[in-house]
C-alpha cells in the first residue's frame, strides 16, 4: 500500500488494529533478553508500544520505521531520545541484533514477502534474529493479508538461516 494509505489511516484514527499495548508473547520474549544494549529494530512500527516497554526497563538501542509522516511525527514526539524513521522499510539500512515484528509483515502485500524476508536478513547482523507476531488466518482483501504458519515457516526458513 503506498505511504498516502497508511498515513490517511493515522490521519483519520483509522487504526483498528491498534492493540493499546505490548502484545502479550512479545513482552514475555523481551523480558527474558538480559543485554540491553543489542541493536533492535522495530519496523512498521504503528504507536510502538514495544518501544516505550523496551525503554522502561533499560534498552538502549531502539529504532523505528514507519512509512506514514503523521505517525512518525507523532512519535517523535513521544520517544524524542530514539531515531524515528519516516521511511520505506525496503530502502532502510543498517545492521541490527533483533528486528521486532508486530504483523508489519501482515500489512505487506503478500507478493512483497519474498522481498521482505529477503530485506530483513541484510539488516540482521551476523547471529541477529527476527521474533514475532504473524496471523495463523486469512482475511478477505486486506490489509491485514493472512496467512498460515507453514508457508511462513518454508518462507522464513528458506531466506534466513
Amino acid at each position: 500500500m503506498p505511504a498516502n494509505y497508511w498515513d490517511d489511516r493515522w490521519l483519520n484514527d483509522n487504526t483498528s488494529w491498534d492493540m493499546h499495548q505490548v502484545s502479550p508473547p512479545l513482552q514475555a520474549y523481551l523480558s527474558q533478553l538480559t543485554d540491553k544494549t543489542i541493536s533492535i529494530l522495530i519496523p512498521g512500527c504503528g504507536n510502538a508500544y514495544e518501544a516505550g516497554w523496551l525503554l522502561d526497563n533499560g534498552f538502549t538501542s531502539v529504532t523505528l520505521i514507519d512509512i506514514s509522516p503523521t505517525l512518525t511525527g507523532r512519535l517523535r514526539e513521544k520517544f524524542p531520545g530514539i531515531p524515528v524513521i519516516t521511511g520505506d522499510f525496503f530502502e532502510h539500512s543498517g545492521q541490527y541484533d533483533l528486528i521486532l515484528e508486530q504483523t508489519f509483515f501482515c500489512s505487506l502485500d503478500p507478493a512483497l514477502r519474498e522481498k521482505y524476508v529477503e530485506h530483513t536478513h541484510t539488516l540482521l547482523r551476523p547471529g541477529g534474529k527476527l521474533i514475532g507476531l504473524l496471523f495463523d488466518r486469512n482475511f478477505v482483501g486486506g490489509p491485514p493479508f493472512g496467512g498460515h504458519k507453514d508457508e511462513y515457516q518454508t518462507l522464513l526458513e528458506k531466506n534466513l538461516k
